[in-house]
């Protein structure tokens, strides 16, 4: 039983990490995911550990909303944090 259960959750995990290096395309009206490996940070790390990482974005947007969400773009990624953590980074059309 413990053998099934940690085949489940190697193989869930592997999905997950699958599905993390996707990126979703939309063109028009059409709408496709590709495969992606741009490299991103992580949810949870701090502006200052991305800045550390990646450098100085290319634009910093001001904070909107409540909570304030904060977007930072870079070359081939666009990062959006709530607070001061990311809650998100998405790869951009080339």
């Amino acid at each position: 039983m413990k053998t099934k259960l940690l085949t489940l959750c190697v193989l869930l995990a592997g999905a997950w990490s699958a599905a993390s290096m996707a990126e979703i395309i939309a063109v028009d009206d059409a709408v496709a995911v590709r495969a992606s490996s741009v490299e991103r940070p992580a949810r949870g790390l701090t502006m200052q550990a991305v800045e550390a990482r990646f450098g100085a974005p290319q634009t910093r947007h001001a904070a909107v909303g409540t909570p304030p969400i904060t977007r930072w773009d870079y070359p081939n990624f666009s990062v959006f944090f709530e607070k001061e953590r990311v809650i998100d980074a998405v790869a951009t059309a080339p």
